[in-house]
């Protein structure tokens, strides 16, 4: 028996390692929601989800008012069932962020319980399709950063072996959208992958125009046009060009995610653990999208992600953005361009308790 004898949740805000800017926002910080499980047998797991700035504490409440009382006394081997039954208690605010992130800390924590029950790393207890994932730099693409910076970074990454690098669009004009790609492919070359993210900051029009004036330019992929809502627009712009269109990072259930597969509205699946409420949701996303033959390069949250995008055969890209070193001991491995999953029993994530109270809110 594992009964669940502790469930403890807290918010901690982690500042941002570098300014980070988009077409619509910025990073301001991460308000992380950690949450700890005991169970009978002497264990302990934990989960966490995150926001970008805002609505950590809505988490937090929901999360001590509603969740964490329902799972005293649960036999924290019952994965998917405690799943549903969490779900089925907040229906009446499902589908929706706010939701899936509470569910996806206490997910995690489940998951991180299961892993070191069976003294298994995640990646390989979640499928073990590999160890190693190619990476691609994020960093150095932020929309602030001037095109000298942006080819810099390219450089860097493919210096380093890394096959891909990152660059936000949305400038006022397509033109400087335009000229800032054209610079990083005649820096990298024709073999780097270079994908754009619009961050759905796009009109259909716009999108089609903006897809047209980049497909030159060889984008990998073209990333959250439009807003994530819009699936109709989506596969509307799909059809008009040959750039791969990515979505998944504003998507909060499998059935949207359905919805998008089955209009042939998105050619990469950017699933994220915390906003699609956990590990259990985000692996049925992953195996939905490989019986449509699309890959899967989930958004954010590296050190989990690499994980999962190992245990998958249609795990194909990790996004290296660092947000975590202010709280953990150690740092993913990184081997010629590619993120190594951790062979820890768990999630893989060595957490600093000290650096995490020093930075407790709630």
């Amino acid at each position: 028996m594992s009964i669940i004898t502790a469930a403890t949740a807290h918010l901690v805000d982690i500042e941002v390692e570098k300014e980070r800017t988009d077409a619509v926002q910025s990073f301001v910080k991460q308000e992380t929601i950690f949450l700890d499980l005991t169970t009978s047998d002497g264990l302990t797991g934990t989960g966490y989800a995150y926001t970008i700035g805002t609505g950590g504490s809505s988490v937090l409440a929901l999360l001590r008012d509603h969740l964490l009382p329902r799972l005293a006394g649960q036999d924290a081997r019952n994965v998917e069932g405690l799943w549903q039954e969490l779900f089925s208690l907040t229906r009446a605010t499902t589908v929706g962020a706010i939701t899936s992130l509470a569910l996806a800390a206490v997910d995690t924590a489940l998951w991180d319980l299961r892993c070191k029950r069976a003294a298994e790393p995640l990646w390989r207890l979640a499928g073990g399709y590999r160890q190693e994932v190619p990476l691609y730099d994020t960093e150095g693409g932020w929309l602030h950063l001037s095109t000298e910076e942006l080819v810099r970074g390219a450089v860097e990454a493919r210096t380093n072996g890394w096959p891909g690098v990152k660059i936000k669009v949305g400038k006022p004009h397509v033109a400087h959208d335009v000229e800032r790609l054209r610079a990083v492919r005649d820096a990298v070359g024709p073999e780097t992958h270079i994908m754009t993210d619009a961050n759905q900051s796009q009109s259909l029009s716009s999108a089609v125009r903006l897809a047209a004036a980049l497909e030159p330019y060889g984008p990998f992929w073209l990333e959250e046009p439009l807003p994530a809502d819009d699936v109709s627009g989506h596969a509307r712009l799909a059809r008009s060009t040959s750039v791969p269109i990515a979505v998944g990072e504003s998507l909060y259930s499998p059935t949207q995610f359905r919805q998008y597969l089955e209009s042939g509205a998105a050619s990469v699946v950017q699933v994220d653990v915390a906003r699609v409420g956990g590990i259990t949701p985000w692996l049925k996303v992953a195996h939905l999208a490989e019986t449509f033959n699309v890959m899967v390069c989930p958004h954010f949250l590296m050190e989990l992600h690499v994980s999962l995008a190992a245990a998958i055969p249609n795990g194909r890209y990790v996004e290296y953005i660092p947000q975590l070193r202010a709280v953990t001991r150690t740092e993913i491995e990184v081997r010629a361009g590619h993120a190594v999953a951790p062979d820890e029993p768990g999630i893989g994530i060595d957490w600093d308790r000290d650096a995490m109270d020093d930075r407790r809110v709630a």
